[in-house]
């Protein structure tokens, strides 16, 4: 069974493995090169209390993880944040995007947040799928922003307002 828990520093080893599984295979981010624990350490210590990082684990494996990110660090954007949702390449297609989506939203209400942001590299047609499974909606389109694997990308952009 597949639970779902904050994130510990414990953890950190296999979230730094599933976060360069995507900077090697995918445009998920614009990373290029992978980076080590101690290079995501900084990262890992942004988030808890108002920027929460779960994971997905069964049987002692963590198989994915999302979290909560400041969007803008101007003080008016305190209302909204950034999500971020990652899936070991091993555990893709079982479900476990909908499960982290579905906890981090709830605390993303939770702690009062009034938008959630995601940006999605254009062709991620899953990740814009599993977005409009919770209602995110299109809202813009920034085209050419990132140079990886030898192409431009364009990046999507999706919001959920969660008091409207």
């Amino acid at each position: 069974m597949t639970t779902i828990r904050k994130a510990a520093q414990a953890d950190l080893p296999i979230l730094t493995d599933i976060y360069n599984q995507s900077v090697l295979h995918t445009t998920a981010t614009f990373d290029l090169t992978p980076v080590t624990p101690n290079e995501r350490q900084g990262w890992f210590d942004a988030h808890g209390g108002h920027y929460p990082l779960i994971v997905a684990e069964e049987k002692g494996v963590v198989m994915g993880y999302a979290s909560l990110s400041s969007f803008r660090d101007k003080e008016a954007y305190n209302g909204t944040v950034e999500l971020s949702v990652y899936i070991d390449e091993a555990h893709q297609g079982k479900g476990l995007g909908k499960l982290l989506m579905s906890e981090i939203l709830h605390q993303a209400k939770e702690l009062h947040y009034h938008v959630v942001i995601s940006g999605i590299t254009k062709g991620n047609d899953k990740s814009v799928q599993l977005h409009a499974r919770f209602g995110f909606e299109f809202c813009g389109e920034f085209k050419q922003v990132g140079y990886k694997f030898d192409e431009w990308q364009d990046v999507l952009f999706y919001q959920l307002i969660l008091n409207a």
